[in-house]
C-alpha cells in the first residue's frame, strides 16, 4: 500500500471499547502525523492483512505496520510510543526485554478486554477532524 512510505498503519479491533480508547490516545499524541489506522474488521484492515500475509483467527492484537513489517502485542506498542509526543518514547527502552516476558499483562488484558471494558455493536466512525486518518 502506497500510504505506508509516508505513514505507518496501526490496524485495531474495531468494537473493543478499550482498544478504541487506546486509538484515541494515539491520535492525542501523534503531533506528526505519522499513524493511520484501520479496524481489523472492515474491509480495508482484511486487505492490509492479506497483503502482508498476516493470519488472525480472533483479533485480540493489534498490528502495526512500518516499514513493510508488521509488529504486534507489546512489540507494536513499543514501536507506537517511540512516535508519540511528551515522555512516551521513553517506554521504547522496554524493548530489550524479551517479548514472551513484556507480553505476559498484555494477554491477560487482551483476553478480558470485552469483560472489563465492554464492546461496541459496530466499529467506530471517526468524527470528521479525525476522519483523514482512517483508511
Amino acid at each position: 500500500m502506497k500510504n505506508e512510505e509516508q505513514h505507518a498503519i496501526v490496524l485495531f479491533d474495531g468494537v473493543c471499547n478499550f482498544c478504541n480508547d487506546r486509538i484515541n490516545f494515539i491520535i492525542r499524541h501523534d503531533k506528526k502525523d505519522y499513524f493511520r489506522f484501520a479496524a481489523l474488521q472492515s474491509d480495508v484492515g482484511n486487505k492490509i492483512l492479506a497483503e502482508h500475509k498476516i493470519s488472525l483467527a480472533n483479533p485480540d492484537t493489534f498490528i502495526l505496520i512500518e516499514n513493510q513489517k508488521y509488529f504486534d502485542r507489546t512489540s507494536a506498542a513499543l514501536r507506537i510510543a517511540k512516535h508519540l509526543n511528551g515522555f512516551w518514547p521513553l517506554l521504547f527502552v522496554f524493548i530489550i526485554v524479551p517479548p514472551f516476558i513484556r507480553d505476559v499483562a498484555y494477554k491477560i488484558i487482551a483476553k478480558n478486554r470485552y469483560r472489563w471494558w465492554g464492546k461496541k455493536e459496530s466499529c467506530m466512525i471517526p468524527n470528521a477532524e479525525v476522519r483523514a486518518k482512517f483508511l
